[in-house]
C-alpha cells in the first residue's frame, strides 16, 4: 500500500510551444470510476504499455498436416515453459511478499502446460477436428473456462473466475507463441509513472518494479483475480475495470489514481490536484496509524479480548496475513490442493502442504476446513477417480457437497484427516467440517476421525494429545436452528455468513436478477447468527464468524453485541476491523445489538448500522 506522487526534483517533460501550452490548459478534467483494488493515492504521468493483439484466424487442416500441427504445439508449449521459468527466476528482484504471491501461480501455469486437461484437449482437437494448433488452443480453453464459469454460482464464484482466467491466460500465451506475436514490454516505464492499459495479467504484474511505479489503472479487471492480489502484494495503488480509460488518456497526461475510492482523474484541475496532494499526506498518516495497530492487541476500549484471524484460499496469500497482523488462520480452504490436477494428492503430499502453512504461522492457530466439494466446483481429479459424477447436480447448492461427499467417500476423507493429523505436530490446528446439517453427520465424522488417529498411532506417528478440535460450519438455516443439539457433538462452531444468507434468503448473489435481494443484515439471517452464537456460548464452546460480515468494520459493534468474540476475514480487512474493535465499548455494543434485533425491516437495520458507524 502506498501513496505517491512524482518527486519534486524529477525533470519534467520538454516545455511545449506556447500555443500547445494554451491548448493543454483548455483540457477539461475527466473522472472515471472503476473497481478499487489496492488502496493508495498516486499522482503521475500516464505511461501506456500497449500489447499487439494475438488474433486467432480459424484454420482447418488436412489429415496429413496433423503431425506438423502437433509439432508446432509442442514447440509453443516448450517456449511457454521456458518463458515462465525465466519469469520465476526473476522473482528474486521483487519484494518477498510479492514473490510469495506470484510463485505458486507460475507453478500452476507450468502444471497446466504438462499433461493437463487443456493440453490433452488441444491435442485431441487437432487430431480429431482437424484444426490448426492455435484454433484448437482457443476452442479448448473457451470450453474449459465456460464449463468452470457455468457451474452454480455459490460461495466460490471468485475462485471459479480465477481458475477460468488461469486457463485463458495459458491459452493466450500459447497462441502468442504459436503466432509469433511479441509480449508486452515495460522496459521504458519511467520512474513515478502511472501504468495505464486495457488489461494487466498476473504475469505482467510480476514484471513491475514497485519502487519505480506510482500506480496502475486499467479498463478491465476485477477485485478478486490474481492480478488484483499481486498488485495488493506489491503495495501499488490500483484501480481496475475503469471502462474507457485507455482511450481517454495519452502518454504523459497527468493522472490521479485513488485506489481506495476506485477513481481515476485525467487532466486534474488545480483544485483537484491540490486535494489529491492533501489526500496523499492523509493516506500516509492513516497507513502509519494502521501499521501501529498491527502491534496492538485486538481488544475493545473496555478491555474485552477479540480474536481476529484471516481466511486463506491459496498459500500465496500467506504474506498478506503476516502484513495484516492476523492472529492465525480462521479458515484454510483446502480445495486448492485438489484443483488443476489429474490425480488426487496423496496423504504425504497433503501433509507436506499443511505442515508448511502451519510452520509459516509460527505458533498462531490454523483452522483447516476439509474438502468442500460441491457441484459448483470443477475438480477434474475427483471425476477421474470416479468419486463424483461427471455432470453436476441439477441444483448443486442442494446436492452432494461438503461432508455429504466425504462420508460417501471414506478413503478420500481419511487421507485428508490423516494428513492434517500428521501436520498438526508443527503447531496448533483445528479441523473444520463443511456443510453439516445433522447431528448424525458430526457423529459419523468423529468416528472416522478417531479411527484415523488410532491407525496413525499404530503406525508410529506422533500425534498431538488431545487430538485437534473437530468443529463444524454453521452455514444453513437447518444447522443454525439445530445449533443447540449440534453443540453437544462439535468442539467449536464457525458461522459462514455468505452461505447462510444465501440459503436463508434463497438468493444466489451471483445471479444478477436477484442479487439485490442478498442481504446479510436481513432479520432472518441475524436471528440465525444470534441463535447459533447463543447455543455455543451456553456450552462455553468457541464460536467464530467468517465471511463478508466479519470483514465489515461497520458491523463489528453489532456482532460484538451478539456475543461474538472471534472473526475470520480476508487479510486486507484485518487492520480496519481491529480499529473498529478497539473503538468499541462492550456495553454500548450490547445495547446497540438489542435495538437492531428488535427490528423487522431490513432497511431500518441498514439505517441503524450506518448511523451507529457515523456517530
Amino acid at each position: 500500500m502506498s501513496a505517491t506522487e512524482p518527486p519534486a526534483t524529477r525533470p519534467g517533460p520538454t516545455p511545449a510551444p506556447s500555443g500547445k501550452r494554451t491548448a493543454a490548459r483548455r483540457l477539461r478534467e475527466r473522472r472515471l470510476v472503476g473497481i478499487p483494488v489496492s488502496p493508495g493515492i498516486a499522482i503521475g504521468p500516464a505511461f501506456g504499455a500497449a500489447e499487439a493483439p494475438a488474433e486467432v484466424v480459424r484454420r482447418a487442416i488436412g489429415p496429413a498436416e496433423v503431425a506438423g500441427e502437433i509439432t508446432r504445439l509442442d514447440a509453443a508449449i516448450a517456449q511457454s515453459r521456458k518463458q515462465l521459468q525465466k519469469l520465476r527466476a526473476r522473482l528474486a528482484m521483487l519484494p518477498e511478499d510479492s514473490q510469495g504471491e506470484i510463485a505458486p501461480l507460475i507453478d500452476a501455469y507450468l502444471q497446466m502446460l504438462g499433461t493437463s486437461r487443456l493440453v490433452r484437449g488441444v491435442r485431441r482437437r487437432i487430431a480429431e477436428a482437424h484444426v490448426a494448433a492455435e484454433t484448437a488452443v482457443a476452442d479448448e480453453a473457451d470450453t474449459i473456462a465456460a464449463a468452470i464459469l457455468a457451474a452454480h454460482a455459490g460461495d466460490d464464484a471468485a475462485s471459479r473466475r480465477r481458475r477460468a482466467e488461469e486457463v485463458r491466460e495459458i491459452a493466450r500465451r500459447l497462441v502468442r507463441n504459436l503466432t509469433s506475436v511479441p509480449f508486452r514490454s515495460f522496459a521504458g516505464l519511467p520512474v513515478g509513472a502511472v501504468l495505464v492499459c486495457e488489461a494487466l495479467r498476473p504475469a505482467d504484474a510480476a514484471l513491475l518494479d514497485p519502487s519505480r511505479l506510482a500506480a496502475v489503472a486499467t479498463d478491465e479487471g476485477g477485485l478478486e483475480g490474481h492480478t488484483a492480489i499481486m498488485l495488493r502484494a506489491l503495495g501499488v495503488p490500483a484501480v481496475l475495470g475503469a471502462a474507457g480509460l485507455s482511450q481517454a488518456v495519452r502518454p504523459g497526461d497527468v493522472v490521479v489514481v485513488d485506489g481506495a475510492e476506485g477513481t481515476v482523474v485525467v487532466h486534474p484541475a488545480p483544485e483537484t490536484l491540490a486535494a489529491a496532494r492533501r489526500a496523499v499526506t492523509a493516506f500516509a498518516r492513516e497507513q502509519q496509524k494502521l501499521a501501529r495497530l498491527r502491534r496492538l492487541p485486538a481488544e475493545t476500549a473496555d478491555g474485552e479480548a477479540v480474536e481476529l484471524q484471516a481466511n486463506l484460499e491459496l498459500p500465496a496469500e500467506l504474506p498478506l496475513i503476516a502484513q495484516a497482523g492476523a492472529a492465525g488462520i480462521g479458515l484454510l480452504r483446502t480445495e486448492f490442493l485438489f484443483m488443476n490436477r489429474e490425480t488426487l494428492p496423496d496423504e504425504a503430499a497433503q501433509a507436506e502442504t499443511y505442515r508448511a502453512i502451519i510452520e509459516a504461522m509460527a505458533g498462531d492457530p490454523v483452522t483447516i476446513r476439509v474438502l468442500d466439494w460441491g457441484g459448483e466446483k470443477d475438480i477434474e481429479a475427483l471425476q477421474n477417480e470416479g468419486l463424483v459424477p461427471p455432470s453436476p447436480d441439477r441444483n448443486p447448492a442442494l446436492g452432494i457437497r461438503g461432508i455429504r461427499l466425504l462420508l460417501r467417500q471414506p478413503a478420500l476423507f481419511e487421507a485428508q484427516l490423516a494428513a492434517i493429523l500428521r501436520a498438526a505436530a508443527a503447531g496448533p490446528v483445528r479441523v473444520l467440517l463443511p456443510m453439516v446439517t445433522t447431528v448424525a453427520e458430526v457423529r459419523a465424522a468423529r468416528e472416522v476421525y478417531e479411527r484415523v488417529a488410532k491407525r496413525l498411532r499404530r503406525r508410529g506417528e506422533k500425534l498431538p494429545e488431545p487430538l485437534p478440535q473437530l468443529g463444524i460450519m454453521i452455514e444453513t438455516p437447518g444447522a443454525a436452528l439445530a445449533a443447540d443439539a449440534l453443540a453437544l457433538e462439535a468442539d467449536f462452531f464457525a458461522i459462514g455468513t455468505n452461505d447462510l444468507a444465501m440459503y436463508t434468503l434463497a438468493v444466489d448473489r451471483g445471479e444478477s436478477e436477484v442479487s439485490h435481494l442478498y442481504d446479510p443484515l436481513h432479520p432472518a439471517v441475524l436471528r440465525l447468527v444470534q441463535f447459533a452464537t447463543e447455543a455455543a456460548l451456553r456450552m462455553r464452546m468457541p464460536v467464530s464468524l467468517c465471511g463478508e460480515m466479519a470483514a465489515n468494520p461497520r458491523l463489528i459493534p453489532l456482532l460484538l453485541g451478539l456475543g461474538l468474540r472471534s472473526f475470520s476475514m480476508n487479510a486486507s480487512a484485518v487492520p480496519r476491523v481491529k480499529q473498529a474493535v478497539r473503538a468499541a465499548q462492550t456495553d454500548d455494543c450490547v445495547r446497540f445489538a438489542r435495538r437492531v434485533m428488535e427490528q423487522s425491516d431490513p432497511q431500518r437495520i441498514q439505517e441503524l448500522v450506518l448511523d451507529n458507524a457515523a456517530g
